[in-house]
């Protein structure tokens, strides 16, 4: 969920304290732990196992960037974050990266002092309702309840679309996506708005999945991804290039079951910068050699993650769609790394 609550915050106090953290690898080796923020629990993205370890998407982020800083993927301490207390979190120091399906805005980049690594889930906004209430698509909703995460960009973007209709609607502010779901199935909201991914995670809870649909608008953009405190490039740039060493893996053949073997070198020069075999990569980044055998051997490249947690054979059912690799027919690639 994407949060503008914390525009309140004295953009002064922000970036005094993100110039305040510069050294936070230093940081994170002393603690011998990754602060990581996530979400309070997203089926799919953030969420635990019957063991009660948290698990997901945004989650294996966390666990491959402690993997290439610390050499354990487990060395990982969860917070978990609304969309209201997620930024002063990250701008106080309390983590050190925020892995929280989050969009990346040029108010959140400039204003609030934070810098996104990059895009791992390219999203956007939809609506799911009750199949009973007869409305096949947003523009019928003409005087709906619509249950809304409170300091969200996704109430801009509602205000924004029944404006652009000339339709009216009833907000019912929520906080959590947990209470946005118990809310709608209590009927305080005719229909629950939020990003596409959050939907297909809350739809899958339902006792009776099949009595609700996603309607087929997506009304916004919303390129989720890991950000971290302005003022830091060394940091940012360690978080950045593990982001783009899962999607490189997966352009390159590299697999979790793989990559100690190919870390040994192969006939591809990308392939041996990125897993250290040539070249001085993680030394330019102030890592070991193996920093990306580490990353990508912790919960595999970008498409096992994928889908292992929100893919097509998960409860999730979510497609690659625009996720998918440039070459497959989406928009996901990265920088080359050389």
């Amino acid at each position: 969920m994407r949060s503008f609550g914390v525009l309140g915050l004295a953009v002064g106090a922000v970036m005094a304290a993100s110039q305040a953290m510069a050294g936070t690898l230093d940081d994170v080796k002393a603690n011998d732990s990754l602060q990581c923020g996530i979400n309070t629990g997203l089926p799919g993205f953030a969420f635990t196992d019957d063991d009660g370890n948290w698990t997901g998407f945004d989650v294996a982020y966390c666990k491959a960037l402690a993997a290439a800083v610390l050499g354990d993927a487990g060395k990982v301490s969860y917070v978990n974050l609304t969309g209201k207390n997620r930024f002063p979190a990250l701008a106080s120091g309390e983590v050190d990266v925020l892995s929280r399906n989050t969009t990346w805005t040029l108010s959140r980049d400039v204003d609030l002092g934070f810098t996104f690594i990059g895009v791992n889930y390219y999203d956007g906004q939809g609506f799911i309702g009750r199949k009973a209430l007869g409305v096949m698509s947003a523009g019928e909703l003409d005087g709906a309840s619509i249950c809304i995460q409170t300091g969200t960009t996704t109430e801009l973007n509602l205000a924004d679309f029944f404006r652009t209709n000339g339709i009216s609607y009833e907000p019912v502010p929520i906080e959590t996506n947990a209470e946005a779901r118990a809310a709608y199935e209590a009927e305080r909201c005719d229909v629950y708005t939020t990003d596409a991914s959050g939907l297909a995670a809350t739809k899958t809870t339902f006792a009776d999945a099949d009595a609700h649909m996603v309607f087929p608008e997506i009304i916004s953009k919303e390129p989720l991804g890991p950000l971290v405190r302005q003022g830091d490039d060394q940091w940012a740039d360690i978080a950045r290039w593990v982001l783009n060493a899962l999607i490189s893996a997966e352009e390159l053949g590299v697999t979790q079951a793989n990559v100690a073997e190919m870390a040994n070198g192969t006939d591809n020069p990308e392939v041996n910068r990125m897993l250290g075999s040539e070249g001085s990569m993680g030394e330019m980044l102030g890592l070991d050699a193996q920093w990306a055998v580490r990353a990508i051997a912790a919960e595999g490249n970008y498409a096992e993650i994928f889908d292992r947690y929100i893919g097509p054979d998960t409860a999730l059912g979510l497609a690659r769609g625009l996720n998918a690799l440039y070459k497959d027919g989406g928009i996901l690639y990265s920088p080359p790394i050389r």
